[in-house]
């Protein structure tokens, strides 16, 4: 069987789980890590893999895992997929996906390779339960609450505005798709803590949520990356009412955002050039081997 040369591009707590993942599945090999220092301090377990600045280094890919930054996904999923290489992501903001999709979509199928965008736990793999709930219920309502747990994401946004020198930003649910973002930051020496809560709390990523920012010794001692989510759908099934659906998980947020950008880089092997969100991606195709194999074993 001949292995999907995969790289992982960017290598923060998704990379590293990202490349667990690669490691376990049977169906691809590690082409190499792109990190903005390359090789310099490398962390031991990249020692067994090439490590560079730029992708172009690692000779043939065939799909590159952007483990980077939400606000930076466009501009190196624009710059890979130039070069024919397949990406995937976990864009996280949801109000923006569309937007994302048509642009990835023209560079995409101008290049003649396969973007998946939003291939995270949610969106993601939390879209296609959604999705399939829509289906089995077509009128209704559905709740998404997600946590209580540490949000990969918002720690990130807030980790970029000036003045904070470390954050985490955890999601705690109030009840029908309601969330109360609580903010953990240390304060970098010379900025006053109330402009930067302003400055959070003002941020796209916090803007729409009750938000509370507050100022600690050490983010650190507070961290723990659980989260978890619950999908509550009540609706009808043709005529019949009071359908319910309920879905939940707890788990460690970047190793299953790092497992299912995995499985949608195996995906991207099998669509024709253009960019995807995984709802519109067969789920069969985000598993190893043979179709007719998995369709006697789940069906």
């Amino acid at each position: 069987m001949k292995k999907v040369r995969a790289a992982i591009v960017g290598y923060g707590n998704i990379g590293q789980y990202a490349l667990q993942a690669l490691e376990a599945a049977p169906d691809f090999e590690v082409a190499g890590i792109v990190r903005r220092a390359g090789a310099e301090n490398c962390p031991e377990e990249l020692k067994a893999y090439q490590v560079v600045k730029d992708i172009k280094e690692l000779g043939q890919v065939d799909v590159a895992l952007l483990c980077t930054p939400t606000r930076s996904v466009e501009a190196y999923a624009k710059e890979i997929l130039a070069q024919g290489i397949n990406t995937v992501d976990s864009f996280d903001i949801h109000s923006a996906i569309p937007a994302l999709r048509q642009s990835l979509n023209q560079s995409a199928k101008e290049n003649g390779a396969v973007a998946i965008i939003s291939a995270g736990w949610d969106p993601g793999s939390d879209s296609i339960v959604r999705t399939m709930l829509e289906a089995v219920a077509p009128k209704g309502i559905t709740y998404t609450n997600f946590g209580p747990g540490m949000s990969m994401g918002h720690t990130v946004a807030v980790k970029a505005i000036e003045g904070v020198k470390a954050a985490l930003s955890m999601t705690i649910p109030t009840g029908t798709g309601i969330h109360r973002r609580m903010v953990y930051i240390e304060v970098k020496e010379g900025y006053e803590f109330d402009k930067v809560a302003v400055a959070i709390k003002a941020d796209a990523y916090f803007v729409n949520d009750e938000t509370h920012v507050k100022q600690v010794d050490s983010v650190d001692a507070l961290l723990d990356m659980g989260h978890g989510v619950n999908l509550t759908r009540k609706g009808v099934s043709g005529k019949t009412q009071n359908q319910l659906f309920e879905f939940n998980m707890r788990i460690n947020n970047p190793a299953l955002t790092g497992q299912v950008l995995v499985c949608a880089a195996r995906a991207t092997m099998r669509q024709q050039p253009g960019c995807y969100t995984l709802v519109e991606v067969p789920v069969i195709d985000l598993l190893p081997g043979e179709r007719d194999e998995w369709i006697a074993h789940l069906v």
